[in-house]
């Protein structure tokens, strides 16, 4: 496939270069052999700078792609960071190696900030804010964060996008679209990972990031959900200095839950926090169904009496109430040691292959179950629960919801948090009661009673439409206008080659009726001659020798005589 047939502008192609220089440098060339990419003939293995092969023996293959992400920029780096938390959909040592990757990069200049600002609010900087500090607080790949203070004397924080980062990820995704596509096409084992629907997953995350509006009404739904709530204190947005490109909300002046001795020496109570950071994590799952999908420590700080204050709301996961219910079923299936539960449970919210060793998985089941029975909840280590249950997910490649996934990370998370503050925390007791409180919900009559409700009006609808439905399709059949489509699966590599092989054969066609004229008209000996030969002839000879050696050629570099 030529280059050129995935995009016309020259951003797009030169892009591309880079990223196959970069993969060529790092010991991919065998990939992007298998891709079919033309183009990368042009290159030329022996211009492009690489790692000596002692050197790429020296490391593993996921080590090369880590290096990779990081040389090939920002965009990459945010889909490392997403896989990493995927062990569903990628082997665990990619895995490990995606956990290295760091989103931190060089701050770009203020003068910039004051573009994007004057750019996006309409205004220059020295109206908008009564002062504003040129040294940011924070830089990230997609933006970064300075302080201010508005004219009513508020503290606030200002998070400004980078200039072009939306281009630049827009034109690496539809990249990364294209080379799923190949990947697909052309390497059969990869359809086990599902390539574009990594993509798809990651491209929808990455451009909830960028928008800052979606993030503002994030962060007012969490205020929301925590009203009353003491233990809890989300910041205020500020909507009339906010954009998609810049977010102003109120600064919080605490101390990172990750700085323990500075916690007790501000007479904080590191058992209390962690408590009330797990209570706010639990609520958000099990009560709310939206939750913080990163609560590392760096994104949590600790105000006066305890008081947990969240940051960064760029990532959040949902739990609807369909789903909410399959983990109420998933969790009672645990309790009663009901295997087969927890199979179809699988089998609804998961994407389970035609070939499921359905008595495998159940015998995977029954041990991870085992291990557990009876044993104390203060035992109970949640993170190693979550691994080990996301390991018979993977070995039965079973592709799990990633909200399902981000509150596994979610709460492992809060969990090592827990017990960094506090040696004895128990996540699991604390648990206990907000997974009680989901099954009871689930036994709810009430619920039950609209959810019947809900059905009876499905089904009364469905018996309104269905005569005019059935009097449209005999009218069709009795116009003679009822179309069937059938569509192939699976079969453009076959398509493909029989188009080759068709026209190789007309080609070759084309050459024998050469050959086989011209020798006719030799024999005759008539016309014009060269040599004491028919010039017709002769003309037919060459033009059939260059037709030939012209197949000839094509079918070496093709790779198939």
């Amino acid at each position: 496939m030529q280059i050129a047939k995935f995009t016309k502008t020259y951003r797009h192609l030169k892009r591309y270069r880079q990223i196959l220089i970069i993969l060529v440098k790092y010991g991919f060339d065998d990939v992007i052999d298998r891709l079919k990419i033309e183009y990368y003939i042009k290159l030329g293995k022996k211009v492009i700078p690489r790692l000596k092969e002692k050197d790429l023996e020296k490391i593993t293959r996921a080590q090369r792609v880590r290096l990779a992400f990081e040389e090939l920029g920002p965009t990459f780096v945010k889909l490392g960071q997403m896989l990493s938390v995927r062990p569903d959909l990628i082997p665990e040592d990619f895995i490990n190696e995606f956990k290295k990757l760091q989103d931190e990069v060089p701050p770009f200049p203020v003068q910039q900030v004051h573009e994007v600002i004057q750019t996006q609010l309409g205004a220059p900087v020295e109206q908008l804010f009564s002062s504003f500090a040129e040294e940011p607080l924070a830089a990230a790949s997609i933006a970064q964060v300075h302080r201010a203070v508005i004219e009513n004397g508020q503290q606030v924080v200002v998070k400004i996008q980078r200039p072009n980062i939306q281009s630049v990820i827009e034109t690496d995704l539809s990249i990364l679209f294209d080379l799923a596509m190949l990947i697909e096409r052309h390497i059969p084992e990869s359809k086990l990972y599902d390539p574009m629907a990594i993509v798809e997953e990651f491209a929808k995350t990455i451009r909830q990031e960028l928008d800052f509006i979606r993030e503002g009404r994030n962060i007012d739904r969490f205020r929301r959900n925590f009203t009353g709530d003491s233990t809890v204190y989300v910041p205020k947005v500020y909507w009339e200095l906010t954009t998609e490109r810049v977010l102003t909300m109120e600064y919080i002046d605490g101390i990172k839950a990750s700085e323990i001795e500075k916690l007790k020496a501000a007479g904080l109570d590191p058992k209390i926090i962690a408590i009330n950071g797990a209570r706010a994590i639990l609520k958000q799952i099990f009560e709310h169904g939206f939750f913080h999908a990163d609560p590392h420590p760096g994104n949590i700080l600790v105000l006066e009496n305890n008081v947990i204050a969240p940051l960064d709301y760029g990532m959040m996961g949902r739990l609807d109430n369909e789903m909410q219910e399959e983990i109420g079923n998933l969790l009672s299936g645990i309790v009663h040691k009901d295997v087969d539960r927890i199979i179809s449970v699988f089998r609804h919210i998961g994407i389970v292959e035609d070939t499921l060793d359905v008595r495998g998985l159940r015998y995977d089941i029954f041990d991870f179950l085992d291990r557990y029975y009876q044993v104390p909840l203060n035992q109970i280590n949640i993170s190693r629960v979550i691994n080990e249950a996301t390991e018979i997910v993977r070995r039965h490649r079973i592709k799990i919801p990633s909200d399902l996934i981000l509150m596994g990370k979610a709460l492992a998370t809060e969990e090592g948090v827990g017990r960094k503050l506090y040696p004895e925390f128990d996540m699991m007791s604390m648990a206990k009661p907000y997974v009680q409180k989901l099954m009871i919900r689930k036994l709810d009559p009430l619920k039950h009673l609209k959810d019947y409700a809900r059905v009876f009006d499905e089904v009364n609808r469905l018996l309104k439409i269905l005569p005019l439905e059935i009097r449209a399709i005999i009218t069709k059949i009795k116009q003679g206008e009822l179309n069937i489509k059938f569509e192939h699966r699976g079969l453009e590599d076959l398509i493909i080659e029989l188009d080759k092989a068709s026209n190789r054969l007309a080609f070759s066609m084309i050459i024998a009726a050469l050959i086989i004229g011209s020798s006719l008209i030799v024999q005759l000996n008539k016309g014009p001659m060269i040599l004491g030969f028919p010039a017709i002839g002769i003309v037919g000879y060459l033009i059939a020798a260059i037709l030939g050696l012209w197949l000839v050629i094509a079918i070496i570099r093709a790779g198939k005589l």
